[in-house]
This record gives C-alpha cells, sequence and structure tokens, in this order.
C-alpha cells in the first residue's frame, strides 16, 4: 500500500494541462467569453478493505441537471466553502455521509471543463478506514464502490458517441458491472490512468 500512495502523489504532481468534455471532439467550438463556475468532486479511494476501491454515486433519477448519471461525490464551490477542496468535502458528507475529518487529502487531477459551463477540480484522497453511508435521498440512488484496479486499466475505457445538439459528439465510458460510467468523470478517471501508467 505504501508504494501505491507513492505513486499516486508522483502521478498527481506530474504536470499538464486540464481536460474536457470537448476533448476527443476537436471540431466543436467552444463559446467565446464563456463564462464557467468552480466546482470540486472528491476521488475518494479506500485503502478499508483488501483492494483499493473508489466511491462513486448514482445520482437521484428525479434530479433535473444528469438523473441516473454516475459520478463523484461533489458540486459546485459555495460562497462559504474556503476553496474547491472544502467544496468537495463538503459535498461528500452531504450526499454520501462521508464525515469531513476522514479523507486524506493527497493531490488534484488538473481542472476539467463540463459541457454544462463547470471547472471541475477532481480531489484525490485517501480513506484508511470505514464509516457509515448516508446516501442523500433527495440526490443519490446508489453508493458504491469500484476496484481502483479497474480504473487504472487503460483497456478498460472505450469511446462511444452520441447526438448533442445536433451533432455527434464522442466521449469516454469504463462501464463496470452494472454501473455504465461515462463522460466527465469517466474523462477524470481516464486522466488518472493515464498518470498512472
Amino acid at each position: 500500500m505504501p508504494e501505491l500512495i507513492e505513486t499516486l502523489r508522483a502521478a498527481l504532481d506530474h504536470p499538464g494541462d486540464g481536460s474536457s468534455d470537448f476533448d476527443l471532439n476537436p471540431d466543436f467550438k467552444l463559446p467565446a467569453g464563456r463564462k464557467l463556475r468552480a466546482a470540486g468532486v472528491l476521488v475518494a479511494i479506500s485503502l478499508a478493505g483488501a483492494t483499493p476501491q473508489v466511491f462513486l454515486t448514482k445520482r437521484s433519477s428525479a434530479l433535473k441537471h444528469h438523473p441516473g448519471q454516475i459520478a463523484f461525490p461533489g458540486g459546485k464551490q459555495d460562497e462559504g466553502d474556503k476553496d474547491v477542496t472544502a467544496a468537495a468535502l463538503r459535498e461528500a458528507w452531504e450526499e454520501i455521509g462521508l464525515p469531513r475529518h476522514l479523507p486524506q487529502v493527497i493531490g488534484h487531477l488538473p481542472e476539467h471543463e463540463t459541457v454544462t459551463g463547470f471547472r471541475v477540480t477532481p480531489v484525490v484522497a485517501l480513506l484508511e478506514q470505514g464509516f457509515q453511508l448516508r446516501p442523500e435521498p433527495g440526490e443519490v440512488d446508489e453508493v458504491f464502490l469500484v476496484p481502483l484496479a479497474h480504473l487504472l486499466n487503460l483497456e478498460n475505457y472505450i469511446i462511444e458517441s452520441r447526438r448533442w445538439r445536433g451533432v455527434q459528439r464522442h466521449y469516454f465510458t469504463v462501464p463496470y458491472g452494472p454501473y455504465y460510467i461515462w463522460g466527465a468523470t469517466a474523462r477524470m478517471l481516464h486522466e488518472l490512468a493515464v498518470r498512472m501508467k
């Protein structure tokens, strides 16, 4: 486990550009003068079990935005948040009941720009002990764990496409069992996998 932690830290310290939902769509023109809202998501890696695993959520099907999609705990930075790291930790507490003092933040992945106008910072943290999951009913239908090894294997990533606003849009997916992990979440995980290669 110490070797994994050292490798993770080195991967996060590696310089590199940010990513976006448009990476696989070079012909897409970003709107001029767009304003992005800051957000933070928590890439929480549990070390409490036999193998490292990553916490993900299935968003409530009743939500207006991205219903039923797979996502990291997290959300936009509020006025009361010191920074995006604080936002990610607050949202993880609100969404899945993760106590703010448990995650050991070890670094950040580059910012990711979403089609919905957010500049998302993935906050990578380690959890060395378990906690009582408490999904927020209004936001989260399910919390589940995915083996880190699955997410770090670049062979598990697939590029798919669908029509979006009249054009064919390509994006990453990294399916796991019954879970269809795609879009921004898969793109940020792909960045981590590339850095850990």
